[in-house]
């Protein structure tokens, strides 16, 4: 009888501190790439995009999203301050739920304020996947 067998990934265990940190990190990212659709929009719009009412909804809703994402990085940033370095804990399920692969990668090599979006790419440059 011809009958795999799996082998189990070995727990990927860290520091939940420095988990959560890299975690608001991105958040953070998260909130300026948002905040910087807004302007784009403007731009493209023109002044006339402010006298609609639907615009105008949509350029609060980008407005709230960013404020949203600052505020969930504060509180984790807060909340970690109390937890003791000491709490390990298994990220290994979690980080294969990860999509994107720069995303993955400041999650788990300890890049404790790292970025997964390089901020600074040219416009037009783009990833294939």
């Amino acid at each position: 009888m011809n009958d795999i067998v799996k082998t189990p990934i070995a727990p990927f265990e860290e520091s939940l501190p420095e988990v959560l940190m890299r975690l608001v990190s991105e958040l953070h990212d998260v909130a300026y790439l948002i905040e910087r659709v807004e302007p784009q929009l403007l731009e493209l719009g023109g002044e006339t995009i402010l006298q609609s009412p639907d615009s105008l909804k949509v350029l609060q809703g980008i407005d709230l999203a960013v404020q949203k994402t600052r505020g969930l990085a504060e509180f984790v940033d807060t909340i970690t301050g109390g937890i003791p370095s000491e709490w390990m804990v298994d990220v290994s399920t979690a980080l294969n739920l990860v999509k994107l692969a720069d995303m993955q990668k400041a999650l788990t090599n300890g890049m404790r304020h790292g970025h997964s979006q390089p901020l600074s790419k040219a416009a037009g440059d783009f990833d294939f996947f």
